[in-house]
């Protein structure tokens, strides 16, 4: 089960909060297809929010095809995401990391700046080498038209 945790203050939309921890938890395999999200009325009990914010929020993600309301029973996880599980050995060497650049003195928010940096390196270069190349447009045979003030213009 997901425990959604929302900030206020982060400037993101509550909705998208949940949507965003959904679609990690099921990065994570903590969600696998099968699982009951926990019903609107549990998400607003545990954060207080408004029940209509978490529909919201469950309906983008039904859109996405990640979940499926069924009617009476609740809503159910379709389909993971990424390759990511929780026991994963990077997860470990991400941990120490994090644990060494706290110890450091690095601020929360520091980590996050030095992680995103790093990330957008990585990610960037990879996602370069991968991108599809569009096909060259055809080329069609040029004809002259006359205007109709006779401007070739």
């Amino acid at each position: 089960m997901v425990d959604y945790r929302i900030d206020r203050r982060s400037g993101v939309a509550t909705y998208v909060q949940i949507v965003q921890q959904t679609k990690q938890a099921l990065r994570l395999g903590e969600l696998v297809p099968g699982d009951k999200l926990p019903t609107a009325r549990e998400v607003v009990e545990a954060t207080a929010v408004n029940p209509n914010t978490v529909l919201k929020a469950y309906r983008e993600l039904e859109r996405e095809g990640l979940v499926e309301a069924r009617r009476g029973l609740g809503t159910f996880v379709r389909r993971s995401l990424g390759a990511a599980p929780a026991d994963s050995p990077l997860r470990a060497e991400l941990e120490d990391w994090a644990a060494r650049a706290r110890e450091s003195g690095l601020e929360r928010e520091d980590v996050a700046a030095l992680f995103t940096d790093v990330l957008a390196k990585h990610f960037q270069a990879h996602q370069a080498h991968q991108a599809p190349q569009a096909p060259p447009a055809p080329q069609t045979p040029r004809t002259h038209q006359a205007h109709p003030q006779g401007d070739p213009s």
